[in-house]
């Protein structure tokens, strides 16, 4: 299992250390997929990012909490077994595939670097290797595809060539990075059919980060509602669609253009996310929920609210419906 444990992070804004991740905790199994949802700025990709320990050449600092994979701490792992589990035990599929790809290489020079580190294989038996992975994520004629750079590709064929990439060194978990917003709408549904049919294939344990609820309902086991660097509400992804508990998550749920009348302007969440350093005291929420008290602005702990696997950082969860999921 790879865990997040009570996770905080710390980065520098204005030459001055604020915390940005603050006692984040998520599980992700094998053969789950786990969806970590919120608007931009509320902290998804320097949370995944950090199951890799990718930011710590930006300044982002550990600031209490661990990460554990099969019960080893990440951070604790000496430097050689740290590259040896990127990409190795977990990879991760990035947002924007033009800038995850170096275009000064081949395509094919990029995925048996891969195929090599972690494989130890041949340049000839890596090549063949590139070319089934190539073809295991659609793409036809791979030997010429492997002889192009990254230019010569459109959106679509690159994020397969980084998903090809990512199964590499056949890894138990992936992490996807909000990995169809630059793609057509028309791409996105075949490139996360690909996701889906790889994760189930291999029982890979998927993270995948997104802003999408339609993404989670249509891939995700499990959901985690993330907000001004905390999670707000966490669970099974039909307890969470059926019975949302924290106001936010419903808030959400409430602006999908699948849910809005036709005819009618799509709903919003007043006001913005609150950046590190200015985060309410208390509930992060509370400026912009409708259900605000007196007492949100004292500490909430994670799971104010719980019902089985069910928990929310809330103390004014509608009980009424929201028990339902029993």
């Amino acid at each position: 299992m790879l865990e997040i444990r009570d996770l905080s992070l710390s980065v520098s804004i204005e030459g001055q250390r604020v915390e940005a991740i603050s006692g984040v905790s998520l599980q992700l199994k094998q053969g789950r997929v786990l969806g970590l949802v919120g608007e931009s700025g509320c902290g998804k990709s320097l949370t995944s990012q950090a199951v890799l320990r990718l930011g710590e050449h930006q300044g982002v600092g550990k600031t209490g909490g661990d990460i554990l994979l099969d019960g080893q701490s990440l951070f604790a792992m000496p430097d050689e077994t740290l590259r040896k589990m990127r990409g190795g035990r977990i990879s991760m599929i990035f947002q924007e595939p033009m800038t995850a790809l170096n275009p000064v290489f081949s395509i094919g020079s990029q995925i048996t670097e891969v195929i090599r580190l972690h494989l130890d294989m041949s340049p000839q038996h890596a090549t063949e290797r590139a070319i089934e992975l190539l073809a295991d994520v659609g793409m036809q004629d791979a030997e010429q595809i492997l002889k192009q750079y990254p230019d010569a590709l459109s959106g679509g064929m690159r994020q397969r060539v980084l998903i090809a990439m990512a199964m590499a060194a056949d890894p138990d978990y992936i992490i996807a990075d909000e990995p169809t917003t630059a793609l057509d709408v028309s791409v996105q549904k075949r490139i996360i059919a690909l996701l889906l049919n790889l994760q189930k294939k291999r029982n890979l344990g998927l993270l995948l980060v997104t802003h999408d609820f339609g993404l989670v309902a249509e891939l995700c086991d499990d959901v985690a509602v993330m907000y001004a660097g905390q999670i707000v509400e966490s669970g099974p992804v039909a307890d969470i669609f059926d019975h949302p508990a924290h106001p936010y998550t419903r808030a959400l749920m409430g602006c999908r253009p699948e849910v809005s009348e036709a005819g009618q302007g799509l709903p919003v969440i007043a006001g913005q996310v609150p950046p590190p350093g200015r985060w309410p005291i208390g509930c992060h929420f509370a400026e912009r929920c409708p259900l605000a008290q007196g007492d949100c602005v004292q500490p909430v702990v994670e799971d104010a609210w719980r019902c089985r696997e069910h928990t929310a950082r809330c103390l004014h969860v509608n009980t009424a419906e929201a028990v339902n999921v029993i």
